[in-house]
């Protein structure tokens, strides 16, 4: 392994004992960087039904975040 290449990968510091606080950290940067949910992805076979309804759901969920927004910035009117 050559010394000058930075590291890779997540890493959290345990200061004294406190291993639970260190997870807690390590959980919430996974989460952050989207670990979960990929590995979520790889886990399993999906059929395409299941595939097509994840995309409806995920458009729609855009769509919502999409219309909050303008409803913040006073240009969306129902």
């Amino acid at each position: 392994m050559r010394k000058d290449r930075p590291k890779q990968g997540l890493t959290v510091m345990v200061r004294g004992d406190d291993l639970n606080g260190a997870m807690r950290v390590l959980k919430k940067r996974m989460q952050e960087e989207g670990i979960f949910n990929e590995i979520r992805e790889r886990d399993g076979h999906k059929t395409r039904g299941e595939k097509k309804r994840l995309q409806r759901a995920a458009g729609r969920k855009r769509w919502l975040k999409k219309i909050d927004k303008l409803r913040e910035q006073g240009l969306w009117n129902d």
